[in-house]
């Protein structure tokens, strides 16, 4: 999954390893959705455990960067 081309929307994928739980991956993409507009826009689950999130938000002239996730 490679970050989409898209007038109106700008993209970053994130890894999210596979020791990280559940409600903890969940908490980190609040705060991105809560203090950096992101939103869900895909998710995938390897059979490893990790997974691969893709998260979108409509661009904007000020751009708040993306707290550290390992990516």
């Amino acid at each position: 999954m490679s970050a989409r081309v898209d007038p109106d929307w700008e993209y970053v994928p994130l890894r999210i390893p596979a020791d990280v739980s559940r409600s903890n991956a969940a908490a980190q993409l609040s705060l991105h959705a809560e203090f950096g507009g992101w939103e869900l826009h895909r998710v995938q689950r390897y059979t490893d455990g990790t997974r691969r999130v893709m998260l979108r938000r409509k661009l904007r002239k000020t751009s708040v960067p993306l707290p550290g996730l390992p990516t």
